[in-house]
């Protein structure tokens, strides 16, 4: 196989290699001169170079550089064979992806961007599309082809080589401007592809936007992901490709378009001002002592805590230094139990937002149990989404698979709150907070 006279791709079989699932190689060849000037063969060294110290599973593995003809500046480059088919070879066969097939090819290639962009010097793939993209037997992706790699950001003022494929490459690509968000478009266009089976570049555009939601039928929460993906602005993309993973994971549904109001049945109090909004939460439902019985409960937690009390006590009149040991280690030991009792019982939860913080506070009676706070400049978003059973404590738990809750997204990280309301609670919650953070003049990216 082969491109062109200046630049050949052939598979060949390395003589020196015993086993015969190793033996097969990629061989790539670039003769300098015609076509081929100093930037193309600066690329094809720094994908030489780059490939040489990568070392992951879903990546060809580095055999071999070297100059063919050193007066005809001729050079070659070895890499591992990948046996399978390019996605673009698929699509061409006519070849259509589920909602199913397209969500674990996503997983895959957010993985291997992981991998490169959080090795210890940055590596930017720039070229992310069907064709550089490989599905073996088992249904595994591999990325392929690092021709127009980068591995460090572009210094102001310094020349730079435009690389990427139109329809799959970023604006800001085109700019010099590569940043970890530039892949992440490549991986959003690359999905609409596959999903619509038309090149982004030959779909329609709105504002810069690829329109692809009214050619397919998919789930919101992957049409909104990919929508994501895809923004014009990097800066409304997701930051990392490990940020992208955790909210695909988390399955978010989006706001709706309409606006929504308070659904009848909730309890959930909103005082708004120009300069405050205040929500307060009803309290949790008590799911463990429904299942355990709640007299039964306290009458179990007393009797251990008389018994142990007693021993202290006793402890106490015999030697005061020990038994106040006793006394403090117990009180350490039980203040997180017999809180949870209490934030279950007569607890509530207040969520606050100003021009410049907001806070979530775990509140019993009066008195603030539990406070996290952040910056309201640093959000980027604020969305619905699902809890799986085991990311909670004993004393939520209950026989459902998930439950409903808010998300606060902010560069750094997540805050959730309101676990156990509705799904409509929660969108309507999200809503409400968005409007108040916009129309008070935050800086709300999304």
């Amino acid at each position: 196989m082969g491109d062109n006279v200046a630049r050949q791709t052939w598979l060949a079989t390395d003589l020196e290699v015993s086993n015969s699932e190793n033996s097969q190689v990629v061989v790539k060849l670039l003769a300098f001169g015609g076509q081929v000037q100093w930037e193309n063969l600066k690329l094809f060294e720094r994908e030489a170079q780059v490939l040489k110290q990568l070392n992951h599973a879903r990546i060809p593995k580095y055999r071999d550089y070297f100059c063919i003809d050193e007066r005809l500046l001729g050079f070659g480059l070895v890499e591992g064979y990948l046996p399978g088919s390019s996605f673009k070879e698929l699509l061409a066969q006519g070849k259509k992806f589920t909602e199913q097939q397209v969500r674990k090819i996503a997983v895959d290639v957010l993985n291997i961007l992981i991998y490169l962009h959080e090795l210890n010097r940055s590596v930017l793939h720039r070229d992310i599309k069907p064709s550089n993209l490989i599905l073996d037997e088992d249904e595994q992706v591999y990325l392929v082809d690092f021709g127009a790699v980068q591995d460090k950001a572009a210094k102001e003022g310094a020349t730079f080589t435009i690389v990427g494929t139109y329809g799959y490459t970023p604006m800001e690509q085109f700019g010099g401007r590569a940043v970890p968000a530039s892949d992440l478009y490549a991986l959003g266009a690359t999905l609409i592809h596959l999903l619509t089976g038309t090149a982004p570049a030959d779909l329609p555009q709105q504002d810069l936007r690829i329109q692809f939601s009214d050619r397919v039928s998919l789930s919101p929460s992957l049409v909104f992901w990919i929508e994501k993906l895809t923004e014009p602005a990097p800066e409304r993309r997701f930051n990392t490709a490990r940020q992208a993973l955790e909210v695909f994971k988390l399955n978010r549904t989006p706001s709706p378009v309409r606006s929504i109001c308070q659904p009848a049945s909730s309890r959930v109090q909103i005082t708004k001002s120009a300069s405050q909004l205040l929500i307060e939460l009803p309290r949790q439902r008590m799911c463990t002592f429904e299942l355990l019985g709640f007299s039964s409960l306290m009458l179990l937690i007393g009797a251990i805590g008389l018994s142990i009390l007693t021993v202290m006590l006793f402890a106490l009149v015999r030697s005061p230094f020990f038994g106040f040991g006793i006394l403090l280690i117990f009180l350490m030991v039980w203040y997180k139990f017999l809180a949870g009792i209490l934030i279950s019982t007569f607890g509530h939860h207040y969520i606050s937002f100003d021009r410049n913080h907001f806070a979530i506070e775990w509140r019993i009676f009066s008195f603030c149990h539990n406070r996290k706070q952040g910056l309201t400049t640093e959000i980027q978003d604020i969305f619905q989404s699902v809890l799986q059973i085991g990311q909670e404590s004993i004393f939520q738990l209950e026989s459902n698979a998930e439950k409903e809750m808010v998300t606060i997204q902010t560069p750094e990280k997540r805050y959730s709150f309101g676990v156990g309301l509705t799904a409509l609670e929660c969108v309507w919650l999200a809503q409400e907070i968005k409007g108040w953070l916009k129309s008070s003049n935050s800086r709300l990216k999304n």
